[in-house]
Formats: C-alpha cells, structure tokens, sequence
C-alpha cells in the first residue's frame, strides 16, 4: 500500500506539473466547463478508477485536493491559463512549424472594437498599420518582408475579407483566438497567397447553457458601441447548440470631418456526436458605412505634426474634399460550414464549403463641370462593385494504416468573381455623393469590367509519429491549377497556370520541455480578382509569384516561463507588390526576386504574483536581388542590393499583464525600425513607437448577472504623431504615378502616401454574461 500510494503522489505531481502549476492546488484549479479545451495532439484517456487507500497515521497530512475520500478517479483537466503565458499573448505550441497565437484571456481585456489585427500586433513577426482608432477601417500587415496581400486570411478555416477589410469578418467578442503561421500554410488550406504564411480565426463555440453577453462602450471621437449574444444551450436532447449576436458601432473620424457606421451579425451552430464527428456553421452579416481617409504625403505629414494643418476630410458641402463626397457602402455575408465524419476501419471524411457575397462603392471626388444650365457641379467618381463573389469548398479523406500513419487525400476547388464599373455622377444639391444606380444624378456611365478566376487543386499528406510520438514527420504536396481572367472595354485575357507545392516538416520533442523542428515547403500567390478588376487588358496579368522557404525553430517552457525562437530564411521569385491607386484600392506591378532572412523570438512568463512579462523581438534581412524597370519615368532603377520595401530591420514587442482578485491590466509597447517605402531605396520612412494600456475590474456576480466587468482601454497614451505605415509599394519618390485627386490642389502627385498613428483614445467598457 505505501508503495501504490508513493506512485500515486508521484504521478499526481507529474500530472501537476502538466499543467503548469506547482503543488497540490494546482489539480484543484479549474475553469467553467465552457471555457476548458485541449490542446494535445492525442487527448489523454481518463486513468483506471482506484479503490480507496486507507491512509496510515504515520503518513504526513496532505492537502485536501491530494485526499482521496470516496472512489478515486484521475484525470488531467488543461486550463486555459495553463498553456499561456504573458497573460494570453503567448500560447505553447506543439505544431513543426512556426505558430504565434493569443487566445482569449488576452482578447478579453481588450476594447470590443478590436480586430484581429488590433489583436496580433505584439506578435515578432508581424508590424500593423491601422489608419483609424476603432478598427472599422481595416488596415495592413507587414510580416517578415511581405504583407497581408501574401497571406491567406481566414475564418475557422474559410478564406476571409482583405486585411483592408478584416473588421467585416466577426466581432471580437465572438473570437475564441487569433493564430498566425508566419512561414507556412498547411496543405489542406484553400489559400492562394501563402507566400507570407496563415493568419487563422477561431470563431466562438456555442455554450450548452442557455445565456448569453452583454457589452455597452463609450469612447473618444463620439464612440458609441452596443453588442448582445444570446446562447440556445442544448437543444432539447439533439446535441444542437447556437448562438447569435448583434453589433452596432457608431463614431466620427479621429481627423478631420467624417462620420462611420458598422453594423453585425454573427451566428453559429454545432452539433457533436458521440463518435467523434461532429457539425459547425458560422454565418456572418456586415453594413458598413465609412470615410475614406486622406493618406497624407511626407510633405502632408510633417506640415500636420509640426503646425497642426490637418489633412483630414472637410465638413463644407461646397468643398470638394466634404466627407459625404469620399466613403465607402459595403454589405456582406459571409458562410463557412465544416464537417468531420468518422467513419469505419480508421477512416474519416472532412468538408468544409464556403461562401461569401458583397457588394457596394467608393466614391471619390473629380474636379467641378459645368452642366447643361451652365452651373457648376461637383462630379463624384465611384468604383462601384456591383457583385463580389467566392465560392469554394475543400473535400478530404483521411485514413488511418497503422498507429504511426494518419494519410489524407483532398481536392479543392474555388470560383471568385468580381464584376465592377467607374460611373460618375453630380453630387447631391446638399453636397455628398449619390447612390451610384441613382440615375437621376448620373453624369456618365462606364463600361462594366469583370474579372477572376477559378482553381482546381489536389493534394496528398502524411503526418506520421514515432518514438512514443516524440518525432513527428508531415510531408505534403499540393497541386494548383488555375485559370485567371480579366474582361473590359479593351478587350479579355485570360492564363492557365499550374503551381507544384511540397512541404516537409520535421519536429523532434526532446524531452517534456523541448522541441525543436524544421520546416520547408514552397508557396505562391497569384493576384486576386480585385487585383485584375485594376488592370486594363492591354497589360499582362503578372506571373505567380513564388517562393522557397526554409525554417529552423526550438521551443521550451516550463512552469515559470516559456520560449519561441525560430529562424527563416526565403527566396522570393516574380515579386509581386501592390500600388495604393485612390478609393481603398491597389493596382499590382511585379519587381522581381527578394530573399528575405532573420529570426523571431517570443519569451512569455507564467503568472508571478499576478505578474505575467512578455517580450518579443525580430531581426530581419530583406533585400531586393533584381532591378526594377519604371514605366513612368521610362528609366531602369538600379535596385538590386538596397534593403526590401517595407521591411523593417528591427520590430520588438513588451507586455505585462497584471492580475489580482478581480483587478486586471495589461500594457504593451511596439516599436517598428526604419523602412523603405520606394522600390528604388530613395524615400524611407523612420521608426516609431506605439503603446497600449488595458485597465479593469471583474465585480462579483448577483442574481442572473454572472460576470459584470468593466474597463478602461488607451492607445497611444503619449499623443505621439508618427507615420505607422505606408499604403502600398511605389517604383520611386520621383515618378507621377502616386493618387492625386481634386480635393487635394497643394498635392505634388510625387512620393509614397502614410497611414498616421490615430490620436490618443479612451474607450470605457461595461460587459456581464447572463
């Protein structure tokens, strides 16, 4: 008996440890059902019940947790807060490849309008550039010498909107984590811009309780924002269980005149069978309304930090520059609706079909006309996006041999389409811009430009695990065929083209505390159907771009902090950059091959006294291998050994996360090095830094309010005004290819355009589940 006992304290210590806590407490610490997941490759099966051992009275006294007072059954129950660090801005991984993720402790303490980019930017290997204080706007991402126009965005596995729209996805409440796979895409993503690696959102799963939440916030600029989730629970005794929420955002331009509107619905369902399969639905609706920001040029920029002159929109109808004469109506849904079928003799079936609409316009001012009556009018442009639409759907079988093998077979396939047209109209007799089908205000038509393509792809992977699972080996090869098009006045074009993609990734755990891993793999991006609707068909669609990618990482932790580190190294070939042309939209160009090296590392600390540090930090060696003709000044740009547009040297994160009883806070510093913002190397822009601050309490509950909370949320706590991003690529600071448009006279039509930090803001949050 006292050996059986010995053994058990042992494991139970062992099993404490697991879960990253010391000491007896740590098995009694536990979370609400709804909020408890694994992370495990394997789940642990639940140990063998125990008769009960009768203690001996020589035997030293025991915590009450280490007691066992009726028939005793072990089990490990894996918190949340046990597999992060940082308070939710670092989560372990166990993946072969590069995985940066914050969950849900982080997001919480968050403002409600955060985005995912809000969300991810403490992240190494990424530097985020938003243009407004509350997310409505979207924004951009720079990550490891390339952008988001790289990535694959997605949706609980579904292809998403652009980051310049990220906001139209989910609201932030319903977002269970945000993962980024800086250098991969897994095989079976349906993904055609890879090259820069995955940035994936979980959307909430249903409770299987009746409930719900409520938020209300109130802000800086006239932010007002209200939101409700109602939960069905369990659906009589079907295993069915729902959701369904409702957002609306309203608040004013942080410069300038200007007023923007957001409304959302998120709904979702589940159904889980005993078997292991299981059903999901996620369906999402957003109506936006919002102003088009003047991106000011260098010149713009240091005349508004130094003197105040704002660049900002007017609040004159009579001016060309009035706000209603320059934004942006867009209406979406947006589908996704995965299956997992487990089926006999160690086969399984995935589906995942999606789908996606929207439609709507920018309106953007043109110089006075004189009309028939020989009054003079201002003339509104619009690129009017009469349809937008995606539908795909990815189809695997997966099979079992043997306890080592798990082998999948897949085919996707995916249809985009846009079909846009440039009408013009007069402006409204009040000032503002007219709904473009208002025919009673068209001044002229333009002819409709449609553009897309279509992908059918196989793929084949093996994911095989040895030496009780301490080796895992995941090799993969994609094959993508694609016909791409693009028709309007001009005339129509179109290209096949076949993309080959294998990866290979290598992860070895060394003991219970490291891992390392290695992973190659090629990937591509082929313009989008936005990216074509801009190019007239007298100019070549680009080629693929494509890279090689290899990546070196080690991993560790244990149960005070824990450690990310990987190195990267890619050969980028037929580069393709985009060209910010006016109205929230780009035009792509192609400048040739870049390599791009460096290393990420992430260190986040477990709980100490309510204290959890985090830190990060990348280096990066981007350059550009080729030189670059420029059309538009007829000239070859000797830019081959200059440092990569848009890609930083230096980018480093730190944040502390503090809690204690009901109190809670977490700050975060960014700061981002010099870049290049012209192909040619002749126009840069400096380093900044940028700040956030989470302040809040958690009050205990009463009657049906379970968890009333409030907080406070700040950025930019100093009122620094600092270029945070460029909008897009150029060939050079001396070409005229660069936005002009009438409601900027004093613009020289030369240089890039910036994304400037929004003011300070403080947004107050009162929140309870019922």
């Amino acid at each position: 008996m006292a050996v059986r006992r010995a053994l058990r304290q042992k494991r139970l210590y062992m099993l404490s440890c697991l879960i990253g806590m010391t000491g007896a407490n740590a098995l009694a610490a536990t979370t609400p059902a709804k909020h408890r997941r694994s992370h495990q490759t394997t789940p642990a099966k639940p140990q063998a019940t125990q008769p009960q051992v009768a203690q001996p009275k020589a035997a030293p006294a025991k915590p009450r947790a280490m007691e066992a007072r009726q028939a005793e059954t072990i089990s490990v129950v894996t918190s949340r807060r046990a597999l992060n660090g940082g308070g939710g801005m670092m989560r372990i991984e166990t993946a072969p490849r590069a995985v940066q993720t914050v969950d849900k402790q982080y997001i919480e303490m968050r403002s409600p309008t955060s985005n995912a980019l809000d969300l991810i930017q403490t992240l190494p290997s990424v530097n985020v550039s938003q243009p407004d204080a509350y997310g409505m706007e979207g924004g951009q991402i720079q990550t490891r010498g390339l952008t988001d126009l790289d990535m694959g965005l997605l949706l609980d596995g579904a292809p998403a909107a652009a980051a310049k729209y990220l906001s139209e996805n989910i609201d932030s409440e319903n977002l269970e984590e945000v993962s980024l796979t800086p250098g991969s895409a897994a095989t079976n993503l349906p993904v055609i811009s890879a090259a820069a690696g995955v940035l994936q959102e979980t959307s909430h799963t249903p409770d299987r309780k009746f409930g719900g939440l409520v938020d209300f916030s109130y802000g800086t600029n006239n932010l007002s924002r209200e939101f409700i989730r109602l939960e069905s629970g369990e659906i009589g005794h079907t295993g069915v269980r729902s959701f369904f929420s409702f957002s609306n955002t309203h608040t004013r331009s942080w410069i300038g005149s200007g007023i923007n509107d957001r409304k959302h619905i998120d709904f979702g369902m589940q159904k889980d069978w005993e078997n292991g399969s299981y059903a999901k639905a996620f369906v999402s609706w957003n109506n936006e309304n919002f102003v088009i920001d003047n991106y000011p040029t260098a010149q713009e920029f240091y005349a508004y930090k130094h003197t105040g002159q704002g660049y900002g929109r007017s609040a004159d109808p009579a001016n060309p520059n009035y706000w209603k004469n320059n934004n942006d109506h867009w209406n979406q849904v947006f589908l996704t609706a995965p299956i997992h079928i487990a089926l006999p003799d160690h086969f399984s079936f995935d589906l995942q079909p999606y789908f996606s609409y929207g439609t709507g316009y920018d309106a953007s001012p043109l110089d006075p006309v004189t009309d028939a009556n020989g009054a003079t009018r201002n003339l509104i442009n619009y690129f009017d996006q009469n349809a937008t639409r995606q539908v795909g759907a990815t189809a695997r079988l997966n099979w079992q041999p043997d306890s080592h093998n798990t082998i999948s077979l897949g085919y996707w396939y995916e249809n985009n389409y846009t079909l846009q047209s440039y009408p013009q109209s007069y402006a409204l007799p009040g000032g503002g811009a007219p709904n473009p089908s208002n025919m009673a205000f068209r001044y002229s038509d333009d002819d409709k430009q449609d553009a897309g393509y279509e992908i059918h792809s196989l793929f084949i992977e093996d994911t095989a695990k040895y030496l009780n699972d301490r080796l895992t080996i995941h090799g993969g090869f994609k094959f993508v065929m694609s016909n791409t098009w693009n028709k309007d006045y001009f005339g129509r074009q179109s290209a096949n083209r076949t993309e080959p993609l294998p990866q290979l990734q290598i992860g070895y755990q060394i003991n219970d505390q490291n891992q390392v891993y290695l992973n190659v793999e090629g990937d591509y991006r082929q313009p989008s159907q936005v990216d074509l609707g801009w190019l007239y068909t007298d100019v070549a669609i680009p080629k693929n771009q494509y890279s090689i990618k290899e990546e070196l990482g080690w991993r560790y932790h244990n149960q005070y902090f824990m450690i990310d580190a990987s190195f990267f190294n890619y050969n980028v070939t037929n580069r393709i950059v985009d060209q910010y042309i006016g109205m929230n939209n780009y035009s792509p160009f192609s400048i040739g091959n870049q390599q791009m090296r460096g290393f990420d590392f992430m260190i986040a600390g477990r709980s100490i006294h309510g204290f959890s540090p985090y830190a990060s930090v990348e280096y990066l060696h981007a350059s550009q291998d080729s030189n670059v003709f420029d059309p538009y000044q007829n000239i070859m740009l000797h830019s081959a050994g200059t440092q990569a547009i848009m890609a930083p040297h230096v980018m480093a994160n730190f944040g502390l996360t503090y809690v204690y009883k009901g109190f809670f806070s977490n700050a975060s510093v960014h700061y981002t090095g010099p870049q290049n913002v012209a192909v040619a190397g002749d126009q840069r822009m400096p380093g900044y830094v940028t700040d956030t601050l989470s302040l809040g309490y958690h009050f205990k509950p009463f009657g049906f309010v379970k968890s009333p909370t409030f907080k406070l949320n700040f950025t930019n706590l100093t009122g620094s005004i600092e270029r945070i991003g460029a909008m897009g690529a150029i060939y050079s600071r001396n070409d005229t290819s660069t936005v002009w448009n009438a409601s900027r006279p004093s613009y020289t039509g030369y240089g890039n355009s910036f994304m400037v930090t929004p003011r300070f803001t403080m947004t107050g949050t009162i929140s309870t589940a019922f």
